[in-house]
Order: C-alpha cells, then structure tokens, then sequence
C-alpha cells in the first residue's frame, strides 16, 4: 500500500532535504517506488535529484494553482521520480488563500499517484505555514529529522503542536513515523548527550539509524546526485540505505 511521508522540521540546516533526496534513492535501490514531491520554494531536493529546477515545466506550483496535469509534471531520474518545485511556489501561500480547501490541495493532487508508488516523500519548507500545513494534511506520518547539536529541541514542540491540531481537525489518521538523528558525530560528547535527550523525549518513536556528519553527503547535492549515486561506499551512503532498509521493515504489514 502506498505511504506518504512528509519530511518535516520548521528549524533550517537539520538535514531534511538531504534525508529526503539520500532516502528516496535509498528506497528505490531496495526495490521500491518513490516519488520525491518538492515542497519547499528553494527546489534544493528538485536540483539534488538532477532535475533543473529552472526549466521543470509543469512543475507542482503549476499543479496546485494553475490546475496542471500531475502526471505531465512528473519527472523521472535514475534515483526517483520528482515532481519539481521553483521559487513560484513562495507566492503560493499567498495565492492559495482564496481557494477553498486549501488546507488540502496538495492531498487532492497526490491523490491521483498514490496507487504508481509504494512511498511519496515530501519535502517541505523550514516553516509552519500554509505549504507545510497542506503537506501534513497529505500525509500518512512525518518524518522529523534531528540536529544533534545545541538547541536540537528548539521548536520541536511547536511542530508536535501543530501535527496534533492536523490530526484532531484535518487529518485524523496523521502519525509520527518516527525521528532521525542527522549530523552525528561520534567524537563529540555533545552529539550522544542530545542523542539520550531526543530519544528521552521520543520514547520507542528514534530510529536506531543514526545519518553521520560525512563530507560526501555534503558534496553530492552539486553534483545533481543523491550520496547513494555519487559515492556508495560512503559512510552516508551506508547510512540511508540502513534507514531506508529499516523504514521498510517498519511499515511491513
């Protein structure tokens, strides 16, 4: 059965988009199909997977608000399937307001891929707003991926808020798919001291993969590829092939 994942931290510079871009190809390595849905206005997983975000044209903006054919906007690489995003998509707030059921144009779009993909990951923007919120309502579960450096927690009771308001009025069967720890480095003893304090406040919700601070996962995303292409035996590639192997064990039925 198909999932969508949204992958969500309204902190910047936590490592969503590399999660999201590095998981995806991760998935699709395992055997499964992946739809990469950009949804942040920046379009850095649109570039990360090798798709211009300058030309990609209908792209999910064009979707949303221009009432674009879906499947023409799909594009399909060697790593996954993307629907792009451009800088548009930072006016579409803005545009989405007078159009009823905002809150779930995004879930109406995906709607009609769903049955093409055993996982649709969204990347959404470093924010809690109206493109955030339609991600939320498109979802199945979040997927929160954790800084392990001061502050990690800063705001993460905001999102958990903000996902618990999603879940009684928008999207009751919304769930924590769980937290990843990214930016590890095991030689710091301020990296196992934040890892104790997320897994003590997601008590059994951590994911044992933890995603290393690695210049590899730094250096792929200018070369259009996800780690897993641009240098395999790299300790990130090894990272997100792990976490993509146990998100799959995790959703067996």
């Amino acid at each position: 059965m198909s999932k969508t994942v949204s992958i969500v931290n309204q902190k910047g510079g936590v490592g969503k988009t590399t999660t999201c871009v590095n998981l995806a190809a991760a998935l699709r390595e395992q055997g499964a199909r992946v739809l990469v849905c950009d949804f942040d206005p920046q379009a850095n997983a649109t570039s990360g997977l090798g798709v211009d975000k300058t030309t990609a044209s209908p792209n999910i903006y064009d979707v949303l608000i221009n009432g674009a054919d879906i499947y023409k906007a799909v594009v399909s690489t060697s790593y996954s399937d993307v629907l792009p995003a451009n800088k548009a998509l930072a006016g579409a707030t803005v545009e989405m307001i007078g159009i009823d059921h905002r809150e779930h144009l995004l879930k109406q779009a995906l709607s009609q891929l769903k049955d093409d993909y055993d996982y649709i990951l969204v990347d959404c923007p470093p924010s809690l707003e109206l493109l955030t919120l339609n991600a939320l309502c498109a979802s199945d579960t979040v997927l929160v991926p954790v800084q392990c450096e001061y502050y990690a927690l800063e705001g993460l009771s905001d999102l958990l808020t903000t996902i618990r308001i999603v879940k009684r009025s928008l999207n009751p069967s919304i769930a924590l798919e769980g937290v990843v720890l990214t930016m590890f480095d095991t030689r710091t003893n301020l990296a196992m001291q934040v890892a104790e304090e997320v897994k003590r406040h997601f008590p059994g919700q951590v994911f044992a993969t933890v995603i290393p601070r690695n210049v590899r996962l730094a250096e792929a995303p200018s070369y259009g590829k996800p780690v897993t292409a641009y240098d395999s035996l790299s300790r990130g590639s090894e990272a997100y092939l792990e976490l993509a192997a146990e998100l799959i064990e995790k959703n067996k039925d």
